[in-house]
């Protein structure tokens, strides 16, 4: 199977931070304060860092932003890309994606948590959106297969459909801790049965 859940290394700059260690900073800035609220005086404070040294990594707080939802939509549509040449029905399939993206949200849920937050306020949440609304409507072709292999209800609106189970899966940014018992491929088994009637 793909692993959908390694991003790509972002580039190295001066020692003590590298680009990688500010954006988690960042979207953890970003989380708790909201994108709008965080400066990057803010972000300097909490890294130690002079605002220079920042913009030797990144040109703006607008490229932060953009990197981060990044993050998480580049793991999101490597799940899709995972069930493209998978064998197996629409249903299998879809049950496939949908347990990638619980492995991609858990290992990356601060970025997703983000993800979720934007309401398309610039034009880096915009270009997001649109990224977002594509995955939602792939799931919602898959899940029109499944439904006319017999796999789901005949009367179930696929929008309808991707959006609740994309809904369960979502709400573990509200609640999942990553350092806890439950692991992520738990998580999926627990979904997968909900919304799928498949063994846990």
């Amino acid at each position: 199977m793909t692993d959908t859940r390694t991003a790509e290394p972002l580039r190295r700059g001066r020692p003590g931070y590298d680009q990688r260690g500010i954006l988690q900073v960042a979207v953890a800035a970003f989380n708790e304060h909201g994108y709008d609220a965080t400066s990057i005086g803010m972000l300097a404070e909490r890294l130690g860092l002079s605002k220079s040294a920042i913009y030797h990594h990144v040109a703006s707080k607008d490229e932060l932003l953009a990197l981060a939802l990044d993050e998480a939509l580049d793991g999101l549509e490597g799940a899709l890309r995972a069930v493209e040449e998978a064998p197996g029905t629409a249903a299998d399939r879809l049950a496939l994606v949908l347990r990638e993206a619980v492995l991609v949200l858990a290992d990356r849920l601060p970025y997703v948590t983000l993800l979720l937050r934007v309401r398309g306020n610039t034009e880096v949440e915009r270009a997001a959106l649109q990224r977002r609304r594509a995955f939602d409507h792939a799931v919602a072709a898959l899940v029109a297969e499944a439904r006319d292999e017999g796999a789901l209800r005949a009367d179930a609106d696929p929008a309808v459909v991707a959006r609740l189970l994309f809904g369960m899966i979502n709400s573990l940014t509200e609640w999942y801790d990553p350092a806890g018992a439950l692991t992520p491929d738990d998580l999926a088994d627990t979904i997968l049965a909900l919304a799928l009637r498949t063994p846990a």
